[in-house]
């Protein structure tokens, strides 16, 4: 009993078509400004479609068509398939690796153009190449971010490299079939089920990836400053409620720390907006690197950042604050190859937290602290105690 039933192969080839149009189209619908490759994969779809229509011409039209072309177009799917990946990637393009095999293919094929055993052969050596330049390319020389498309593309392209290494190892041992490419048969119904298999679950792990990484992006752009790349005002709002909340119900102590950058104005007014952009980029990394994982740093606004301490006390936010204060002094911003020095100014806020607190009370006597390090002189550390709301005074009636 056969393993598959024998499938009309005219009619397989329409459903190759078919899907593979189909997919394009819905890569068209998927494109976004940023060049992620979803253009030549469309283009690959499209090719793709090219090279079965051309096979169904097998018979009705010159080999060179039917036979060379065909399987020129197949060898230039595949090469797109990569250059997409790689554009994916945001990797510059290695043309060898891209044309070599489609001109490989083209060569043999019109060398045995009248030589099916050896046309199957090298055709099945040289795509499974390809397939092989395209796993690689998506896995290497770094794990992809988004790694479920990937795999699926794996699954799909591992398969159809199989089914070629499979066909090619037979026919080094095995005459070619008497039938031609458009006639019924086992070997057919495996090999363009195969196809539409491949290019649906390829081009949807390829659309996975795309998706995910734009949500990737904006989870990022929802919850980091653009500018510094630490985390904005909303995920630090965010945090500091979840943080304090879980320290009210410990009663564990948390810490924040009000910093702002020095005449920053003056800054801007004589080095330029830009260098002003450096010195704020400059000074969020600095803060970053003194930090622990629990930790958080994040720009608050303007030249304002706030660092969230958990499980932190006065004694040693106080320490990390002075640490930070000499990190920034003693380590000026390269702009444009010159040095432009910056100073911190650092209001203090530390407190065992009790149920009732608010985050709030930490974060506006962090500023008060700030403020008075501000009257001071700056490039100082000053220290508020969390000023809790008296209770009322019952009157007597």
């Amino acid at each position: 009993m056969a393993l598959l039933p024998t499938l009309d192969t005219p009619t397989m080839m329409v459903m190759v078509i078919a899907g593979t149009l189909s997919m394009a189209l819905a890569m068209a619908f998927v494109r976004t400004a940023r060049r992620e490759g979803t253009g030549f994969w469309a283009w690959a779809l499209l090719l793709h479609a090219a090279t079965y229509m051309l096979f169904m011409l097998r018979g009705q039209v010159s080999d060179w068509f039917s036979v060379v072309l065909a399987n020129t177009v197949l060898g230039g799917t595949f090469a797109l398939l990569l250059a997409a990946v790689t554009a994916f990637h945001g990797r510059a393009q290695v043309r060898s690796w891209l044309l070599a095999p489609v001109l490989l293919t083209a060569a043999l094929n019109a060398l045995f153009v009248h030589d099916l055993r050896l046309r199957l052969l090298t055709s099945s050596f040289i795509l499974s190449i390809q397939i092989a330049l395209i796993v690689w390319a998506l896995w290497r020389p770094q794990r992809p971010g988004q790694p479920r498309g990937a795999m699926l593309i794996t699954l799909a392209l591992s398969t159809e490299a199989a089914i070629l290494l499979l066909r090619g190892l037979w026919y080094l041992t095995h005459p070619a079939p008497a039938q031609g490419l458009t006639s019924n048969g086992g070997a057919q119904s495996i090999t363009f089920l195969s196809a539409f298999v491949v290019v649906l679950l390829a081009s949807l792990g390829f659309i996975l990836m795309t998706r995910d990484r734009a949500e990737a992006i904006n989870h990022e752009l929802a919850n980091n400053d653009l500018l510094t790349g630490i985390a904005n005002r909303r995920l630090l709002q965010k945090t500091l409620q979840r943080d304090a909340q879980h320290a009210m119900r410990q009663r564990e102590a948390y810490a924040v720390l009000m910093v702002d950058i020095d005449h920053f104005k003056a800054i801007n007014d004589s080095r330029g907006h830009l260098a002003g952009d450096a010195v704020l980029r400059h000074v969020a990394q600095l803060l970053r690197t003194r930090l622990r994982s629990q930790d958080m740093a994040g720009r608050w606004g303007g030249e304002e950042f706030l660092l969230l301490l958990p499980a932190t006390d006065a004694e040693g936010a106080t320490r990390l604050a002075q640490a930070l204060r000499a990190l920034v002094q003693d380590t000026p911003c390269r702009y444009e190859g010159r040095l432009i020095p910056a100073q911190i100014s650092i209001g203090v806020c530390a407190a065992t937290l009790q149920p009732g607190d608010r985050a709030k009370w930490l974060v506006d006597a962090a500023d008060k602290a700030l403020y008075r390090a501000k009257e001071r002189g700056r490039n100082s550390v000053e220290q508020a105690p969390l000023l809790r709301p008296s209770a009322p005074v019952p009157t007597q009636g």
